[in-house]
């Protein structure tokens, strides 16, 4: 026996070992629960028998029983709760094998020279991870499946969508295949059990903290919370340790696939997540919040992911790789399953609708900087209008008091005072003015995933039979992807947009959309990323001089009416 043979072995024994303490948990959990009818019935059956008679054993046989009949009453109480909350399950686009047929065939072929179960379903996050996903609760399950027993059914493969775009078909198959070695650990009986007995606690916590319960319904659910959370408390170290040496067990028994291209596969993971990252923070979120989400996401990443390579020569060699076949050619229609994870992206890190509609449409990337960058520029110059006037601060053109200028908001950042009088002023306004108007903002209803990649012809637009909302009774988003910005960092944004806008209307710049940094101004079809220190000076220093100095070498007229929305 090998080593890698060797050390998968004990991953798995201790995978076990872990495993069958927590059925133990389970075990003495319910000993104890079953204690006191155990008792009440050595004491009626001694009484049966002649023993213990009289008056006073009497009285502490039927005390015994009211006591045990009340314990196996919660008992069931806890456990129908436990067997009925629905655990959580990650919001995911589900790819149908008709969808994809190259990426199922893959995905088997990789289990069967791990020699594992192959998953059952695969489904796509827009997130930088992959991981196997347990849905055979019945709360999950639809149709014929419903019926299946739940140790039959292997786990769901859930990929990250950027991984299928930014890598070859090799690399995909190098980083999934210590994940699909997983399903051979999920397939043992005492660590599946286990696996439920955690999850069915964990969603009966979920379950009982969800608001909205009556007191009728909410006293017996808050104590079954209460005590699947003592439960919990108890698993939690051996449930961690378990899940460790599955993953240990699994990697280990990968080591036979592909070894030498995992390597450079797992180069390309943390190159993608921070692609990805980069893109969602700086190019999608400036969209979200202007009521457009870009419907190819993923097709960003490789966009960005190319720059990155063009800008840093530690990542040169990396779009080469770009000449063999994308991962993303396994799907019969990527651009289907690119727009369902740019929707589910926007819904997850950002709260948006679940669906288009009015003020939440799709946005292509050539539209961008029209439809994104401008009306961002120019939205945020019109609050920074708006403010001044609840301000009380004069137009700065002569010939005509009405129209917006930049000099009238350089006059006043640079005015008697300082930066601290009409800085922090005009700061706190902006930042109140941008609470008012997402206060205004009507909450997204929790929504369900009704998209999948098809077959054949696009994303499903109507309702799914019996569709399962993902999402839960908590708030959206659910991971958002910034914190709230400060009232400088709002003035900033806000002078720097008008800058912007004077710029495209006295100088001739343009819009534009930078892959790493988002919105970008174009100056003779160059960018100038130059802008943030001269706006800095201004806000927190009241200094207006390098300003000016950038206007005049753009050819800015300052004193020029700009157009707003």
């Amino acid at each position: 026996m090998s080593g890698i043979d060797v050390g998968e072995e004990l991953g798995a024994r201790a995978a076990q070992a872990r495993a069958l303490s927590l059925l133990r948990i389970r075990g003495r959990a319910l000993a104890v629960a079953i204690l006191p009818a155990a008792v009440a019935v050595v004491l009626f059956a001694a009484d049966a028998q002649g023993h213990l008679a009289g008056p006073a054993w009497d009285a502490v046989r039927w005390t015994v029983l009211g006591v045990a009949v009340v314990v196996l009453l919660v008992t069931v109480l806890v456990a129908v709760s436990v067997a009925r909350a629905r655990p959580a399950m990650s919001p995911t686009v589900p790819v149908p094998e008709a969808g994809a047929p190259d990426l199922y065939r893959l995905v088997r072929d990789l289990a069967d020279r791990l020699d594992v179960p192959a998953p059952s379903a695969v489904a796509l996050t827009p997130d930088c991870d992959s991981w196997l996903e347990d849905r055979t609760h019945r709360a999950l399950r639809r149709g014929p499946a419903a019926s299946v027993d739940a140790g039959d059914t292997a786990p769901v493969l859930v990929i990250g969508s950027p991984f299928l775009w930014w890598m070859r078909v090799a690399e995909l198959r190098a980083v999934l295949a210590p994940v699909v070695a997983g399903t051979g650990p999920s397939a043992h009986p005492d660590i599946a059990a286990a696996r439920r007995f955690v999850r069915g606690l964990d969603a009966a916590i979920a379950d009982a903290a969800a608001p909205g319960r009556g007191p009728v319904r909410g006293a017996p659910l808050a104590f079954a919370g209460w005590v699947a959370r003592l439960l919990l408390r108890a698993c939690r170290g051996h449930a961690a340790e378990m899940e460790r040496c599955v993953a240990a067990a699994a990697s280990m028994r990968a080591q036979t696939v592909d070894y030498g291209l995992r390597i450079a596969a797992q180069e390309q993971v943390g190159l993608a997540y921070a692609g990805w990252d980069r893109l969602l923070t700086r190019v999608a979120l400036p969209a979200w919040r202007m009521g457009r989400w870009p419907s190819r996401l993923d097709a960003g990443v490789v966009s960005a992911l190319t720059e990155l390579s063009r800008r840093d020569r530690l990542a040169d060699g990396f779009a080469l790789r770009l000449d063999e076949r994308p991962a993303c050619d396994l799907l019969e229609e990527p651009g289907v399953a690119d727009e369902a994870a740019s929707l589910l992206a926007a819904r997850l890190f950002h709260g948006g609708p679940a669906e288009s509609g009015p003020g939440w449409a799709p946005v292509d990337w050539q539209q961008y900087p029209d439809e994104v960058v401008d009306r961002k520029w120019r939205s945020e110059a019109a609050r920074l209008h708006r403010v001044l006037d609840t301000l009380g601060v004069p137009r700065a053109s002569a010939a005509d008091p009405a129209v917006p200028t930049l000099a009238r908001v350089m006059e006043h950042l640079s005015g008697p005072g300082g930066p601290g009088g009409p800085g922090e002023a005009l700061a706190a306004g902006i930042g109140a003015a941008v609470a008012r108007e997402e206060a205004e903002t009507p909450p997204h209803a929790s929504g369900q995933v009704q998209v999948q990649v098809q077959g054949h012809g696009g994303a499903g637009g109507g309702p799914a039979d019996d569709p399962l909302d993902l999402w839960g009774p908590g708030p959206l988003p659910l991971f958002p992807l910034q914190p709230p910005r400060t009232g400088t960092e709002l003035l900033a944004d806000h002078v720097a947009a008008m800058v912007c806008c004077a710029a495209v209307d006295t100088a001739g710049a343009a819009p534009g959309l930078d892959w790493l940094d988002g919105p970008a101004l174009l100056v003779g079809g160059e960018r100038r990323a130059d802008l943030a220190t001269p706006v800095l000076c201004l806000v927190e220093d009241g200094d207006p001089d390098p300003l000016l100095s950038w206007l005049a070498e753009v050819g800015v007229r300052s004193d020029k009416p700009v157009r707003l929305v």
